[in-house]
């Protein structure tokens, strides 16, 4: 299964609750920070909430 790599470019600060609860969700605490996360529909829609706060690129 594909994998996504996930990072963090802009700060959660100003934005709404439940986009820095999906922040933490994804394990993403501060600017930089990465994580890779297995490709699914679960993980796919909390990177459609927060599409303005990260960056995502497809690993193996």
């Amino acid at each position: 299964m594909a994998r996504l790599k996930v990072t963090q470019i802009r700060s959660e600060i100003g934005s709404k609750q439940n986009q820095r609860d999906t922040l933490r969700t994804l394990g993403l605490k501060r600017i930089r920070d990465v994580v890779v996360k297995e490709d699914r529909p679960e993980i796919r829609g909390m990177i459609h909430t927060v599409t303005h706060l990260v960056t995502v690129e497809e690993v193996e």
